[in-house]
């Protein structure tokens, strides 16, 4: 989530925030200067805090489910939202934000989407797993689908599709007749095939039975903040969860599928 105004000027930009200079400190009941009490009563939920250049306490939190960050002059009396640059232009506030508020959140969603109603694309002892949530008319999870098969066909990446029903009206359908089928990997290859004249057939049957847990996949996507498709959890080689929203471009394709392309 890119926070970049305001960038803080000159003198503040020239010095550096030395990685052990940082301290976080709990949150919990904590009383917070006046100044920051207002933004908590506009929403913010403050995740941590740490030192920050020129005696100025930096913070991190959420608002409406995305990340926000903001710095406490050394007075008390004014807070600065946005992103902190030093003089060499490196970005001081991005690791926080990923350490207190993105990382925490993205490791939750995962534990959420494991126990979801998904397809499994793939071999099943493929050691890379990746959690994609699919909307069958969705183009560019039908696109998304396409590049990342030479890692699917080489037995490398299980894709795991949380499927929702959400850009038409016949999307829901399309959902629950797929998740429903007798063999569900056999549906989405079926919808992936047919996706230019308009995808699977749609169940009646089916639908009747499994409309509910669509809806059930549109309500974790909606909670998670998520509003495109595809939206993709993934580990990085460090094993930290990360999430791209929307269509990733070509050269984000190794970094989440885990290796070069087979």
């Amino acid at each position: 989530m890119q926070l970049m105004k305001p960038v803080l000027k000159h003198t503040l930009l020239a010095t550096a925030l030395a990685a052990s200079g940082l301290s976080l400190q709990a949150q919990g009941q904590e009383q917070h200067p006046e100044a920051v009490e207002q933004l908590i009563d506009r929403g913010v939920t403050v995740a941590g805090s740490f030192e920050a250049p020129d005696n100025m306490t930096g913070y991190v939190g959420d608002m409406q489910g995305r990340p926000i960050a903001f710095y406490l002059t050394s007075d008390n009396q004014h807070v600065i939202v946005g992103t902190m640059l030093n003089a060499k232009g490196k970005n001081l506030t991005e690791a926080k934000i990923q350490e207190l508020v993105t990382g925490p959140q993205n490791e939750k969603a995962w534990s959420q989407i494991e126990t979801a109603d998904w397809v499994r694309d793939g071999d099943a002892d493929a050691p890379v797993v990746v959690y994609t949530f699919t909307d069958p008319n969705c183009p560019f999870c039908h696109r998304f689908r396409q590049a990342a098969e030479p890692w699917i066909d080489a037995g490398k990446v299980q894709l795991r599709h949380v499927m929702v029903g959400i850009l038409r009206q016949d999307s829901l359908p399309k959902a629950a007749t797929i998740l429903g089928s007798e063999n569900p990997r056999d549906a989405l290859q079926e919808n992936q095939q047919n996706h230019g004249e308009g995808g699977i057939e749609v169940d009646r049957n089916i639908v009747s039975k499994y409309a509910k847990t669509v809806q059930k996949n549109n309500q974790l996507m909606s909670s998670l903040g998520l509003s495109a498709t595809p939206s993709t959890y993934y580990k990085d080689n460090n094993g930290a969860v990360q999430m791209k929203q929307g269509a990733p471009r070509p050269g984000e394709m190794e970094a989440i599928m885990g290796s070069a392309q087979p």
